[in-house]
């Protein structure tokens, strides 16, 4: 039968089919949903690492001991679990072991655009690009089968537009539950997975003699197809970008990578001998173009289709036109002008007038009375990767620095101890605390910095969607375990001026604050203790409302960044600017506008809280 399953989804249930037994991962946008997805099939143990380098190792450890093993991340944690990565490609494997890699060209949801392909290069092992969620299911499948055919990890490339669109896979559930059986005792092989400099140094030359055995066996790989038809043109492409050259050069021929590193040289010499004019289309990196010009292959590519962002179906035609390409036509829709054959298109667009929509912390958000404070305090900011880091949009504007994960601690620390006058604090969340912040905040201690670490504990790993973290005391496959207490393990570390205060206490943080930030010779901490409203500990209190014959459009309800406040249609007769309202479907009673109103006009309804 078929379903219609997303790209995420269907890496699951293709690791499924394969017979993965152990996943491991961070969530990260865009790959988050692929553990969930995997953790409600039977005979899989699923789990939230606490960062990418955790889950890759867990991983490698059960591929040592023999069960297939994967794990899954967004394309910045393949920076965080490298160290490990570039030496599993000497390791080898035991069973076969799939990492995940999701990118996300456009940076919808991160800090940069990194072609992760250039990994699979530098790490000498093979690289895999599915084009829809068919081909994620049995790309995963077949990355497996490969991985222990060639004695290697293998990456799995994916990106945002595969991840989260959906299409029709094939499914064949089995008729009985799989069950697993015991795995056999460990081989032990030092010289495989013990990595010295003396194993290592004799592992290398067998690495070199796999890449050239993959690169032997790219010619012939499944994953790599030519189909021809007019050969005017001949497009190589991979991945989703192989679905808008698709549509664009409709009718022309194409070279279809699934397997883009090793790429297939011969068959690519081949296909470029047949055809007239060679066309790469790829997102980002000129990664399969540059080693196509090392054939000495005159082709084009990055000088039309742009290495920056995502591609789409317009960014494609558009660089086809500007290439002077015959390009096929659209059928008649607004906007377009119907062409059947292969010839010149009409560069008209649809235009789409979507207004914009920035970004902000939802009603009732634990963060918005620490960045309301930090913007009133005008305090220098080390920020981190969380929902926090929308502190730097209007109307907060309070945020001077962001790289990483973990690396708000750092650089206040470095900032501090290389003389930098201002006062300074590093917001960290609860889940990016146990990902980085931990060895972050061990050598502020152990440098006797002076810095201040403001850890905004809101109870869940909230801007990937709501996952658990070694904080909230339950896992992946909902077992109840141990919950690590942030404020003990901060006072363990040797920390003494320690404030532990409710984020909803407006008052209360900004005290904490301003005592945190008034010692400068040793290391201080604040933890911000405040529900997100998705987790099952918030509680929905009586919404706010105006007075509006009390509130004369002051405007400093509007700096705590809350949709749920509007500009009402009122103005104030004397200071002429509109007075506030608050959608009561949206507000839920945090109270924080309330407490900031200097004229008071704002109280909550009766109610008991929800």
């Amino acid at each position: 039968m078929k379903r219609l399953l997303s790209g995420n989804e269907a890496i699951a249930l293709g690791a499924w089919e394969a017979g993965v037994r152990y996943a491991a991962a961070y969530p990260g946008t865009p790959s988050t949903e692929i553990l969930p997805a995997l953790a409600q099939y039977p005979g899989v143990r699923a789990e939230w690492a606490a960062n990418e380098k955790a889950a890759l190792d867990a991983a490698a450890g059960a591929s040592f001991a023999g069960a297939r093993a994967l794990a899954a991340m967004k394309h910045v944690g393949v920076n965080v679990a490298s160290d490990s990565l570039m030496t599993l490609s000497y390791t080898g494997v035991g069973a076969g072991l799939v990492l995940v890699s999701a990118d996300d060209p456009g940076a919808f949801s991160s800090q940069n655009e990194q072609d992760n392909r250039h990994y699979a290069r530098f790490g000498k092992f093979p690289c895999l690009e599915p084009s829809d969620s068919q081909e994620a299911k049995d790309f995963t499948r077949f990355a497996f089968e490969l991985s222990e055919r060639f004695d290697t990890p293998v990456m799995l490339r994916s990106t945002t537009r595969l991840s989260h669109s959906k299409s029709a896979v094939e499914v064949e559930m089995p008729a009985e539950p799989r069950e697993p059986g015991p795995l056999p005792p460990f081989e032990r092989k030092p010289r495989k997975y013990v990595m010295i400099p003396a194993h290592a140094r004799l592992r290398h030359p067998e690495i070199e003699a796999r890449l050239q055995a993959l690169a032997e066996y790219a010619e012939t790989c499944p994953l790599n197809r030519v189909e021809w038809r007019d050969r005017r043109i001949g497009v190589i492409a991979g991945g989703v970008a192989y679905q808008y050259a698709r549509e664009v050069f409709a009718g022309f021929s194409f070279l279809k990578l699934g397997m883009t590193y090793p790429l297939p040289t011969g068959v690519i010499r081949d296909f470029a001998a047949g055809i007239e004019t060679l066309v790469v289309v790829e997102e980002l990196d000129p990664f399969i173009e540059e080693q196509v010009r090392a054939l000495g292959l005159e082709v084009i590519g990055k000088e039309f289709f742009p290495p920056t962002g995502e591609l789409t179906l317009a960014r494609v035609r558009e660089g086809a036109l500007k290439a002077g390409l015959p390009v096929r036509g659209q059928v008649q829709v607004s906007g377009f002008k119907s062409q059947t054959e292969p010839g010149t298109l009409q560069p008209e667009t649809l235009e789409l007038n979507v207004p914009p929509r920035p970004p902000a912390l939802c009603p009732g958000c634990p963060h918005r009375s620490v960045y309301f404070n930090l913007r009133k305090l005008k305090l220098l900011v080390a920020g981190d990767i969380g929902c926090y880091a929308i502190g730097v949009l209007p109307p907060f504007e309070e945020m001077d620095m962001l790289i990483s994960m973990g690396a708000s601690i750092g650089m206040a620390h470095g900032a501090k101890r290389a003389g930098c006058p201002d006062k300074i604090v590093a917001t960290i969340g609860d889940s990016t605390f146990f990902h980085a912040g931990l060895p972050e905040l061990a050598n502020i201690i152990y440098n006797r910095g002076a810095a201040c670490t403001m850890i905004l504990d809101n109870g869940t790993t909230a801007m990937t969607g709501g996952q658990d973290n070694p904080a909230t005391g339950v896992t992946l496959q909902g077992e109840t375990t141990q919950s690590i207490d942030i404020e003990s393990v901060v006072r363990a570390m040797g920390v003494e001026d320690l404030w532990v205060v409710d984020a909803l206490d407006v008052k209360g943080v900004e005290q904490a604050i301003r005592e945190a930030t008034a010692i400068d010779d040793r290391p201080t901490v604040i933890i911000v203790n405040g529900a997100c409203v998705f987790t099952p500990q918030f509680r929905r209190r009586p919404a706010v409302v105006v007075d509006l014959e009390i509130c004369n459009g002051c405007g400093l309800c509007f700096r705590v960044g809350c949709p749920a406040i509007l500009k009402s249609e009122e103005v104030d007769a004397k200071t002429k600017r509109p007075k506030a309202e608050i959608d009561p479907l949206l507000c839920t009673g945090c109270t924080v506008c309330l407490q900031v109103c200097p004229r008071k006009a704002m109280y909550q309804t009766q109610g008991k809280e929800a």
